[in-house]
């Protein structure tokens, strides 16, 4: 503890939080093995902003309990750059002694308030290190020697260097540091170890034995389309589908798997945006204990990509970083490190909450505030230049009893949304291969174009829209592999279905081999159209002989009436709904038809624009029967139902945000 904080008043505190701690069991098992549940209530959490500064232990509590006051469940602490990237800023040096004693001290505190508190692995993002060993640093197939550089961290002005995210033994090494500076901070409730959407160079990523590993997968040598930079041209899509393939498995197996498993081995848990990543997105957020997606520079459906992940893999909770700079953007440089997103502290909380609507029918069940910046009680001084502006300050942001009333109602239905287990009836053959053989985003895509490029980080996907009222969520050839049909049940994973489609162009044959199999099993497949193989190396004998046995069963149709089963919601444009299942009971999320428009950059007060009330007729089909229902859809309004077997009945949300 910081001499400097040291009052009589100061240690009270921190007994009461000691004691408070006393409750909480600190025997945390070192077998990896992931609890169901990771967060002790549903309501929104925020990235905490720690601006490299001296901290203040007494700033540092009242910060949590005005949190605790406005409804907040918890923080995720990011320890980032100064304020205005003044280098003369004095801090405690980063993972110190001194450092590790706020960082603890928070962590008692937030217990003994009932907070969640998690931490993000490093000095802002992607992983970096200024002490970074030779040879652990990310590289590109045309830059082994230069490292990686990150400029802006905690010890600013000096740089990090990125750490190699294909190499496990690299992350280990790192991890061991994290793991010694935040050790005391790991006691008490389990916390999460954060990391962010993949910020590293993707185009010809390289690391040392990738040659090796490539031409043991494929059986051709992969650098002359590296050397002569070609690799990425059209006429060697199936190079860079090869490419993609390898590079997956490193990604995987190389940093989400060890990220996972230090988490579970020091007793906390992981958390990942896996969003930009150049592998299996599925399979990646299936291997975290939270995986999280991001809106709105992510589209709200790709949210469905994580929650399908935590339906197969069974996981409580999914989370979304929610809020970043929501209607524009603003370079961190601009005004002398000082800049600020549009309407930076205006933002309307109809606005936002069109975005948490849009998430939450989409599979979101945890809100992550974008966020709070460390600042002394009522100064607005610090500011993160991406976010919302959450602040005690209640005259110039967001703050008061407006900002409660929406933590109360994300609360509200983030607990609906966990009630039981995801439903659906259909699994969707996820396009992957399709991803991986496509190229570069066409422009008019490409609208954040310092973040993306290629069609391979699934952006834009969607299941079909005809399909909405069954539900359907994704699936990918690692699922399938272990699937089986029995009883009219598709099991895959710990995810249930009735039936599968699929409309993708490519496949690989290991996956069409299954899809054989299931559907010999009995298994109900709607084929769109006929998929072709994919990469270098064809099968093309074993591949035709596979799609003809499909062919020949009467339950493999390239039509939706072979499902022969009506879905739980029938309707004409229906909005995004998200249901859960607890026994015999459902609970549906409507979000409100508006919330399907949005997009980055959000125009200032766009929920406004909608004024009048909108109008869905629906059919449920439950229990047995089928009944009609008009979902009445006032401006900004969503709607939750629940759906048991004496009816439909509406759940009142109370909560129609007004202008600020």
């Amino acid at each position: 503890m910081n001499t400097r904080s040291r009052t009589p008043h100061h240690l009270i505190i921190l007994v009461i939080a000691i004691a408070a701690l006393l409750t909480v069991s600190c025997d945390r098992s070192k077998k990896e093995v992931a609890p169901k549940g990771y967060y002790a209530t549903c309501k929104p959490c925020t990235r905490w902003w720690w601006f490299s500064a001296e901290l203040e232990d007494q700033d540092i509590r009242d910060q949590l309990v005005w949190l605790h006051d406005h409804g907040f469940g918890g923080v995720e602490i990011a320890w980032i750059y100064p304020m205005g990237l003044d280098s003369a800023t004095a801090h405690p040096a980063f993972l110190s002694r001194e450092w590790a004693s706020h960082v603890v001290f928070a962590k008692r505190i937030a217990d003994s308030l009932g907070l969640s508190c998690d931490f993000t692995y490093g000095t802002l993002w992607p992983f970096s290190d200024v002490n970074l060993p030779n040879g652990d640093q990310a590289r590109t197939y045309f830059d082994t020697v230069e490292p990686a550089r990150r400029s802006y961290t905690w010890d600013f002005p000096r740089e990090g260097r990125i750490l190699n995210h294909l190499d496990k033994e690299a992350f280990n090494r790192y991890a061991a540091k994290m793991n010694k500076g935040l050790a005391e901070a790991y006691k008490g409730s389990r916390s999460g170890l954060f990391v962010d959407s993949w910020e590293v160079e993707t185009q010809y990523l390289w690391t040392p034995g990738f040659g090796e590993t490539f031409l043991k997968e494929h059986h051709y040598d992969i650098e002359p389309y590296l050397q002569d930079s070609t690799l990425y041209d059209e006429e060697n899509a199936e190079i860079f589908y090869d490419y993609m393939k390898t590079l997956s498995g490193y990604v995987l197996r190389e940093f989400y798997k060890p990220f996972a498993q230090n988490a579970r081995k020091v007793g906390a848990f992981s958390r990942a945006q896996c969003g930009g990543a150049p592998t299996d997105l599925l399979t990646a957020f299936s291997l975290v204990d939270v995986p999280e997606t991001e809106a709105i520079l992510y589209e709200p459906s790709f949210s469905k990509i994580a929650a399908s992940a935590a339906a197969l893999a069974n996981r409580e909770v999914v989370s979304a970083e929610a809020f970043t700079c929501v209607y524009g953007w603003t370079s961190l440089r601009s005004q002398g490190g000082r800049g600020q997103s549009p309407y930076q502290g205006r933002e309307q909380i109809a606005d936002l909450k069109l975005i948490c609507d849009a998430l939450f029918a989409n599979g979101t069940n945890q809100i992550i505030w974008h966020g709070f910046p460390y600042n002394k009680m009522g100064e607005s001084t610090n500011h993160f230049y991406t976010t919302c502006q959450i602040s005690t300050n209640e005259k110039q942001y967001l703050s008061g009893q407006a900002l409660t009333d929406f933590n109360q109602y994300m609360t509200t239905v983030s607990e609906y949304m966990r009630k039981g287990k995801n439903y659906s009836d259909l699994a969707v053959y996820m396009p992957l291969e399709d991803a991986w053989m496509g190229g570069f985003y066409p422009d008019s895509l490409r609208k954040v174009k310092a973040f993306f490029w290629g069609e391979y980080e699934m952006r834009f996907i969607r299941t079909p829209e005809a399909l909405k009222g069954m539900q359907p969520l994704w699936v990918n050839a690692r699922f399938l592999k272990s699937a089986t049909y029995e009883n009219g049940v598709l099991h895959c994973g710990k995810a249930n279905f009735r039936a599968l489609y699929s409309d993708v162009e490519y496949m690989e044959l290991n996956a069409l081999k299954d899809l054989v199999r299931l559907a010999e099993a009995g298994m109900p497949l709607c084929l769109m159209r006929d998929p072709k193989e994919p990469g270098k190396i064809k099968h093309n004998a074993t591949y035709q002989q596979m799609l003809n046995r499909l062919h020949r069963l009467a339950n493999v149709q390239a039509d939706t009436s072979v499902f022969q089963t009506k879905p739980l919601i029938e309707g004409n444009k229906l909005p995004d709904f998200w249901c859960r299942q607890d026994g015999e009971t459902y609970y549906v999320f409507f979000a409100n038809p508006w919330a399907k428009t949005i997009q980055y950059p959000l125009p200032y007060c766009y929920a406004f624009q909608n004024k009048k009330t909108m109008t869905r007729e629906i059919i449920v089909n439950h229990h047995g029967k089928s009944e009609s229902y008009t979902l009445t859809f006032r401006p900004t309004e969503s709607i939750l139902l629940k759906i048991d077997k004496k009816g439909i009945h509406p759940i009142d949300l109370a909560f129609l945000p007004k202008r600020r």
